[in-house]
Parts: C-alpha cells; sequence; structure tokens
C-alpha cells in the first residue's frame, strides 16, 4: 500500500486497524545466554560434535510456553549458540522417541510436524525480527516479520536467508515406529550479511551488545498405524490433539509472537573454553516492562471503549508497582489523539523511553528533542 500524503499516512496508523491485544500471564522470565566466539568455521553437519560446541554450555531446558504454572514438558529441549565473523551457530538437542516429518518443500508451515523454531530481535524494539523453523526433515521455514501479528504484521513469507546452512542428525531412525529413538539434533549458521539488515546500526554484533532472542519447539502427540505415524485425535471433537508448546523463555501465554517476552543473547570476544565470563543484564528491561504493561492496557481501553487512555487511573495501573521504575519519573506522560497513543519515561539523565499503539518501544537523548 503506498502512501502519498499524511492523511494516507494516518490512515495506515488508524487504530481500528489493530485489535485487544491479550496481557501475559506473567512478568518477563529474562533469560540470558553468553554466546562466546569459536575460532574456525563450523562444520554444519548437525551433529553438535565439534570442539567448540563441546567447550560452550547448554541453555536452561526448555519450559511450557506459558511459564512454570504448566506441566513439566515430557521430553528435554535446550541450545548452544556459538558465532565468528560470517555467523552466528545455534546448535540444538531435542530429546524425542518419536522421530518424525513429514514437509519437505521450503517455506511450508513446519510447524505442522514436530519442529525447532529460533526467533530474532536484533534491536529488541519488537518490530522487525527474524524467524526460522525446521522439522527433522531438515525443512526450513524462514520469515521476516515486520510486525508481531498483533500489531498489524505483516510477515513476508517470500523472504529467505540467503547462505542459510542449516542440518539435522537422527538419534535413532526417521518416520519407523517399530523401534523407539533417542531424539534429534540440529545445527544452524545464520549469516550476519542477513541478519545485520535488522540490527542496529545495520552492522553485525560487537562484543559486549545485547540481542532479544527466543528458541521454541512444537510437539504433537503421535501414534503408529499401519507402520506410520499420526496425530492423535481428541474422541469428542476427532480433531488434532493440540500440540505442546515449550520455550526457551516462557511467553505468558501460548504465543511466541510477544517479542519483550524473549531472552537475551550477549556476544563476548571471549573464545570458548579460555575463561568464564557473565552476563550484563538489560538495566533498561524494567521501564520497558512498564511501558509494555501500559501498552496491553491501551490496546484493551480502545477495542472496549473506542478510546485511547490518558491517565494510569483509567487503565487500572495507578496501584500496579511495576510501573514506579527506580531512576525515572512518575507518573509516565501518556499522550493521546483520536488515532494514536504514545507513552514515555524521563530518566535522570533525561534520556526517554517510549512506546505507541503498535507497540514499537524505542530510546531518545536529550539532544534529539
Amino acid at each position: 500500500m503506498a502512501v502519498g500524503s499524511l492523511a494516507g499516512l494516518l490512515a495506515l496508523l488508524r487504530a481500528d486497524t489493530l485489535y485487544r491485544v491479550d496481557e501475559p500471564a506473567i512478568s518477563p522470565q529474562l533469560r540470558y545466554y553468553l554466546c562466546y566466539r569459536t575460532p574456525q568455521p563450523l562444520s554444519i553437519d548437525g551433529r553438535l560434535e565439534e570442539q567448540a560446541w563441546k567447550k560452550v554450555y547448554w541453555s536452561e531446558d526448555f519450559m511450557d510456553i506459558q511459564g512454570k504454572s504448566k506441566p513439566k514438558p515430557r521430553f528435554k529441549t535446550r541450545v548452544k549458540i556459538l558465532w565468528d565473523d560470517d555467523y552466528l551457530y545455534i546448535g540444538a538437542e531435542l530429546e524425542e522417541p518419536q522421530v518424525w516429518g513429514t514437509l519437505t518443500r521450503r517455506d511450508a508451515v513446519i510447524y505442522l510436524d514436530n519442529d525447532f523454531e529460533v526467533f530474532i530481535d536484533p534491536d529488541g524494539d519488537t518490530h522487525q525480527y527474524y524467524e526460522l523453523e525446521i522439522n527433522a526433515l531438515n525443512t526450513v521455514w524462514d520469515l521476516l516479520l515486520i510486525k508481531p501479528y498483533r500489531d498489524g504484521g505483516p510477515a513476508i513469507h517470500s523472504w529467505d536467508i540467503q547462505g542459510l546452512k542449516t542440518a539435522v542428525a537422527v538419534n535413532g531412525t526417521l518416520n519407523n515406529p517399530n523401534d523407539k529413538d533417542k531424539g534429534w539434533t540440529v545445527e544452524i549458521a545464520l549469516p550476519w550479511e542477513v541478519l545485520k539488515e535488522a540490527a542496529p546500526f545495520k552492522k553485525k554484533p560487537e562484543p559486549g551488545d545485547l540481542w532479544r532472542m527466543n528458541f521454541s519447539r512444537v510437539e504433537y502427540r503421535v501414534k503408529a498405524v499401519e507402520g506410520t505415524y499420526q496425530k492423535e485425535k481428541d474422541p469428542n471433537s476427532g480433531r488434532d490433539v493440540p500440540e505442546d508448546n515449550w520455550t526457551w523463555a516462557p511467553q505468558g501465554l501460548i504465543n511466541i509472537h510477544y517479542p519483550e517476552m524473549w531472552g537475551y543473547v550477549q556476544f563476548t570476544g571471549t573464545e570458548a573454553g579460555k575463561a568464564k565470563e557473565y552476563c550484563q543484564e538489560d538495566e533498561e528491561a524494567p521501564v520497558k516492562w512498564a511501558l509494555r504493561k501500559i501498552y496491553y492496557r491501551e490496546r484493551k481501553s480502545y477495542t472496549e471503549q473506542g478510546r485511547w487512555a490518558e491517565k494510569l487511573e483509567d487503565l487500572n495501573l495507578a496501584k500496579d508497582k511495576e510501573l514506579k521504575v527506580s531512576g525515572y519519573t512518575y507518573p509516565p506522560v501518556i499522550l493521546a489523539t483520536q488515532n494514536l497513543f504514545e507513552a514515555s519515561y524521563t530518566g535522570k539523565n533525561g534520556q526517554q523511553w517510549h512506546i505507541r499503539q503498535d507497540g514499537l518501544v524505542w530510546k531518545t537523548s536529550p539532544d534529539q528533542k
């Protein structure tokens, strides 16, 4: 859609193109992973047996996408991450007694099979982020999200990661229900030449940089029928039993497209195995979460009342302690028009954090006013 005038731009941003956004049941459970360098390029064979992989630690085991209140996943999933000058490397281990896959066409809807998924938001503003899904047949679906679906998308399905390398190794036999498998491993090399497109200053990370990421696994319940795997059906509805969704960082609801809930990957220039370091936490996470809570309630207010609110009291947030952020003025400033809203906090150094009706979050400095 071309926008040739201010009126056209406002039409594109009209609030009535947005809908209510569900609020996560939990505050972000921030996960951090320190990404070490590998001294030489990795051979992508899916096995994770090179010394560089053996020298780095596994992430925490995945949990249910909704958080700790839900049952522990039936099978273990975990990841490792490395980088060099050319690639971001991701290795995953998926425990699985029944390894199967059906989809062989690139950019098919891979989560209709059991799969492993990668999500990367380089600048952490929740817009312009990458998604990659892969099944046990090493079939991939890669796409670019301009915005989360809740904010109007769109997803660019024709976008391909040029230079992508992937491999899968099965510890067992693929698509054979006559035996019990141990699982499958995934190895991915994502080129910086592509990833830097949505990165700050359009460049690959430097040591110390934090990127928002999450990893997900979709798992169906299956049974053997005449020598093949079939998804289990609900006896009452006749539909497939809903899949399990397991993630590294929990989302607080069944929706992976809440980038504000993802974990952090910090890059270090230290070679894997040379020295132990620790991740630097995102000190600005509390103010960004406070703004996000305003965003959830504003979207709810508009869909229910047809207007944006300008006071915390109207959003039922006046008593929410998470909105009183250390080092920032309180209450936050909320500005609203018929079609738009913006909320902001000002820090002691004059820097401001902002959020608007389509969920974009950003920071400005005093000299940018």
